[in-house]
C-alpha cells in the first residue's frame, strides 16, 4: 500500500518513492514475480512523457510533480479505479505540463509564462504588500531565484508534507486563476515569516527560506486568501 509515510521529500528537487516494506530485522522483502515497484511505474511516465514531447524532453523536477499526482491515483480506496492508476497519472500529468511547461524550458524563461515572470510577480507582490520586507530582503541580496524558483517551479512539493501538498494543489487547481493564487500562497509564506525575516541575517534567512518551518497549512491558504484584491 502506497502511503504518504512512504514518499520521501529531500529538498534536493528529487522524490523518491520507497516502496520496499522493510522487515524488523530491516532486511527488504522481495517483490512476487511480475509485480511492479511504484517508482518503475513513475519512470515509465515520465520516459513516455519524455519520447512523446522531444522538444522538451525530461527535465529535472518533472518527477516532483507527477509524484503527488500518482500518490492521488495509486492510494484509491477504490480498488477498480486503482487499476488504472497508471494511465489516469499519465493524463492528469500530461494536462497539468500543458500549463506549466514554459517553467522547465530555459529559452522561455522571460516569457509571460516563464519561471522569471513568475518570480517578478511575487517580488512585485511582495514589494505592494510588505515594503519592508522587500527591502531587507533586496538589502541582503536574497533575491527571489534563491527560494521562490523552487517554490514555483515544483508547485511547493517539496516545502511541504506530501498531505500538505495535495491540500495546496486542491485550492490551487480549483481556483480560477490558479498560478496568480499560486504565487499569493508564496507571498503569504513569505509574510508569515516577516518579523523573523526582518531579525535575521543573510545566511539565516536564507535558511528559513530554502528550509520553510513546520506551519499548518491552513494558515498559509488563509492568509493567500486575503492578500486577494
Amino acid at each position: 500500500m502506497l502511503s504518504s509515510a512512504n514518499v520521501e521529500r529531500k529538498g534536493l528537487g528529487i522524490t523518491k518513492i520507497n516502496l520496499i516494506t522493510k522487515r524488523s530485522n530491516e532486511n527488504y522483502v522481495a517483490m512476487d514475480e511480475g509485480l511492479e515497484a511504484h517508482w518503475e511505474v513513475v519512470q515509465r511516465i515520465l520516459f513516455l512523457y519524455a519520447k512523446l514531447n522531444p522538444g522538451q524532453g525530461y527535465v529535472q523536477g518533472m518527477n516532483e510533480i507527477v509524484g503527488p499526482i500518482y500518490y492521488i491515483m495509486a492510494s484509491d480506496p477504490d480498488l477498480e479505479y486503482r487499476k488504472y492508476a497508471e494511465a489516469d497519472c499519465f493524463f492528469c500529468f500530461t494536462a497539468l505540463m500543458s500549463e506549466i511547461r514554459d517553467f522547465f524550458i530555459k529559452t522561455l524563461d522571460d516569457s509571460e509564462g516563464g519561471i522569471k515572470f513568475m518570480m517578478a510577480k511575487l517580488a512585485n507582490m511582495l514589494k505592494e504588500k510588505d515594503p519592508e520586507v522587500y527591502n531587507k530582503l533586496k538589502e541582503q541580496e536574497l533575491h527571489p531565484q534563491y527560494y521562490s524558483f523552487r517554490w514555483i517551479t515544483l508547485l511547493l512539493s517539496q516545502e511541504f508534507p506530501l498531505p500538505d501538498v495535495v491540500r495546496i494543489w486542491d485550492s490551487v487547481f480549483s481556483d480560477e486563476h490558479r498560478f496568480e493564487f499560486l504565487i499569493r500562497i508564496c507571498c503569504s509564506m513569505i509574510l508569515i515569516q516577516r518579523e523573523l525575516i526582518l531579525q535575521n541575517d543573510f545566511a539565516s534567512n536564507v535558511k528559513l527560506l530554502q528550509n520553510y518551518p513546520p506551519i499548518d497549512i491552513n494558515t498559509v491558504l488563509s492568509h493567500a486568501v486575503s492578500l486577494n484584491g
